[in-house]
């Protein structure tokens, strides 16, 4: 489990980086300033015009006093009086996709600008999803799931995911908003409606805020739409990111050819699965769910913090977040929701690591070393841990990723390609995080129970009509 759940520790730009986020402040407020843990800007607000500037020091809104020249100012009491009259849900959704544009907008940190997807790269991305879905059909009884291959750019594949991104943290915040409400006295709430009002919507904003440099940034590193084990784009959509795929391949040593269709068959390998696993979408977004859940809020923190707000310092609010306030349950319930949620995003991974390394390792030179370069950047913190561990405190071990490859390896050879993929008829058919820990007691045992229930049912069969169903019906 990660230490700062919801992302409510440093910034994405700057995860668990102790010293280097000092020197990274120029404000001077570090953790180890004795100020405000995330410096001169809590609330984030430097994506917003004027803010964010060292007038603030202490004050996100002092800013707006300090700095500003005329033509900012107006536009900074505008975006203050969206944040502050916000009503929707536990999220403040249209910030978070302001925000992410504007990462995305500013480059990575390599200097490199997001770009429109020229005529060349989409007809190349076209033609790698297409090579691909030939090559897996060999390897997998899933047809294709890919209705069209599309190239995106990094702004294109913030707006095409924010929709799943929704689903996905939507329960965690709601956990959230719900406590700010409930922290006061039953016979106080009436009287203190508005502060409670402004709670929600700073804490709306605030969510928003650090979703939308958690997505822009995530935008910055992917290199399709399934990067994390989820169906994040449209369904039957195969999509590739060219310019994340370009600077993936880059110090590898490997045609930018190879590259892009080992990448091509990873997506096309993911949505054969979404497309044809017709329960597999609603499991893991109700695991995430039901890991929501299981969040418990220290209302002992909020009550002090809502008790010592002072409208002029709302970082306050922000200091308690930052405090460990949000933590799972510590119940049988919340692990197995945890458990559950590791064990069905390993087994996609799992599934779609063994499946694309039988369809390229006969056919592409660098199979093995572009499997390893992907198994490692999961294990480095590539997307899936950085994100989950930055929304909702999640994340993916590596380990499981591994067993779930070597299992699903495992039942190919004892069962073949039919036999495999038969599992994902139902969710109860799949193996548990136990079964990763011993594949091949799994493939064994369940292969001799499968053929006991062929025998059981045979001769229910045969005992219903009391003859053999290769007999026939002989009786008018």
């Amino acid at each position: 489990m990660s230490d700062t759940p919801f992302g409510f520790g440093l910034p994405p730009e700057e995860p668990e980086n102790g010293d280097e986020g000092k020197k990274k402040d120029p404000a001077g407020g570090g953790q180890g300033s004795g100020g405000n843990p995330f410096g001169a800007n809590p609330f984030g607000f430097g994506g917003l015009p004027g803010m964010g500037g060292p007038g603030g020091a202490d004050n996100p809104f002092a800013a707006m006093f300090g700095s500003l020249n005329p033509n900012d100012l107006g536009a900074a009491f505008q975006q203050l009086g969206q944040m502050l009259s916000y009503e929707g849900g536990p999220v403040n959704w249209d910030m978070a996709k302001q925000i992410a544009r504007q990462v995305v907008a500013q480059g990575t940190a390599d200097g490199v600008k997001d770009a429109s997807v020229g005529p060349a790269e989409k007809s190349a991305v076209e033609e790698a999803v297409r090579l691909a879905d030939l090559w897996l059909d060999q390897v997998t009884s899933l047809p294709s799931g890919a209705g069209t291959a599309v190239a995106w750019s990094r702004a294109e594949w913030v707006e095409a995911t924010l929709p799943a991104w929704q689903q996905l943290v939507d329960p965690v915040a709601e956990r959230v908003g719900s406590a700010m409400g409930d922290v006061l006295p039953e016979e106080m709430q009436a009287m203190a409606g508005p502060l409670i009002g402004m709670m929600r919507s700073m804490g709306g904003a605030m969510f928003g805020q650090q979703i939308g440099q958690a997505v822009g940034a995530l935008a910055g590193e992917v290199v399709g739409s399934t990067d994390v084990g989820l169906p994040l784009g449209p369904a039957g959509r195969a999509a590739l990111l060219p310019l994340n795929i370009e600077a993936f391949g880059k110090d590898l040593g490997v045609p930018s050819d190879e590259v892009r269709l080992y990448l091509a068959l990873r997506e096309a390998a993911h949505q054969r699965l979404f497309a044809h696993v017709p329960w597999l979408r609603a499991h893991l977004f109700g695991a995430v769910e039901g890991y929501a859940r299981g969040i418990k809020v220290d209302t002992s923190k909020l009550e002090e913090a809502v008790g010592q707000l002072d409208p002029t310092h709302p970082e306050q609010l922000q200091e308690a977040l930052q405090q460990g306030m949000f933590q799972p349950e510590d119940t049988p319930e919340q692990k197995a929701a945890l458990a559950r949620l590791e064990t069905a995003l390993a087994l996609v991974e799992g599934w779609v690591d063994a499946v694309v390394h039988e369809a390229a390792k006969s056919r592409l030179t660098s199979a093995d070393a572009l499997r390893e370069t992907l198994r490692r950047r999961r294990a480095s913190g590539g997307p899936a841990e950085q994100t989950f561990a930055t929304l909702i405190g999640l994340e993916l071990r590596p380990r499981r990723l591994r067993d779930a490859a070597r299992l699903w390896a495992s039942l190919t050879d004892a069962r073949g390609v039919d036999g495999r993929d038969g599992l994902w008829e139902h969710p109860d058919m799949l193996p548990t995080a136990t079964d990763l820990d011993d594949p091949d007691g799994f493939v064994h045992r369940e292969h001799l129970d499968f053929s006991e229930l062929d025998k059981m049912l045979g001769e229910a069969a045969k005992g219903e009509s009391g003859k053999s169903p290769e007999d026939g019906d002989t009786e008018k």
